[in-house]
């Protein structure tokens, strides 16, 4: 079975192009630094808590209509250079955030087929398509976060009240219906409304393992916890 990859929902497969193979299964460069010492055996390390950007690569076919493809395609992957979600058949649970990186260069064609290798600038993270579901949280549950790596989730609260997640409180005073807050972007919005004057205190995060969630003076609360793994 012939295997697709879609940005932001658009399919490969409309423009009659397929995964050969990929370097989609590797992981990215952890971002630290180390400092030799004079007088002292081996190297410091400083880790600076984060992961650096991957470097995708496709290696793609069109095994029919090579011009009428290969003129779309290239108009499609080069119409933005702003991240977009990308998905593959190789990995169905998870997506990442890419952006296409290359010009566009053929390897090999005749006038039917064609063959090139698609490169992408990748966040480091594979996002589990698991932690988009949105959960009701009651106050005093618990959220078992599956992975190695902190979450930053999507927050949606309504009412007034405190917000307690592992110790962390976050505040929010002044607040009409629901307000959404997000803890990658630390940020708190409402459709196009800033809505950051409504809350105080830092923005929680969910741990690997479990996560107690409790809240008082909040009519609601849901998480779309956002689990990613590298």
């Amino acid at each position: 079975m012939r295997k697709i990859f879609t940005l932001d929902g658009v399919s490969s497969a409309d423009f009659n192009t397929y995964i050969a193979s990929s370097n989609m299964f590797n992981a990215p460069e952890r971002d630290t630094e180390t400092v030799d010492i004079p007088g002292r055996n081996g190297a410091l390390v400083y880790d600076n808590g984060r992961f650096r950007n991957f470097e995708g690569a496709i290696s793609c076919y069109v095994p029919t209509g090579m011009q009428l493809n290969l003129h779309g395609l290239r108009n499609w992957l080069l119409s933005t250079s702003a991240y977009r979600r990308y998905e593959d058949d190789l990995h169905p649970d998870e997506f990442r955030l890419a952006r296409y990186a290359g010009g566009f260069a053929v390897d090999t064609s005749d006038r039917v087929a064609a063959a090139f290798t698609l490169s992408f600038d990748c966040k480091p993270q594979r996002f589990l398509k698991s932690g988009e579901a949105v959960r009701t949280c009651a106050s005093g549950s618990v959220i078992y976060n599956p992975t190695r790596f902190d979450a930053l989730p999507l927050i949606i609260c309504s009412g007034n009240g405190s917000l307690v997640i592992n110790g962390t409180e976050m505040v929010i005073e002044g607040n009409e219906g629901q307000i959404y807050i997000d803890c990658d972007l630390q940020d708190a919005y409402l459709g196009s409304e800033n809505k950051n004057s409504l809350i105080t205190n830092d923005f929680p995060k969910l741990v690997p393992g479990e996560n107690a969630i409790e809240y008082t003076g909040l009519d609601s609360v849901q998480i779309m916890p956002r689990w990613w793994t590298v």
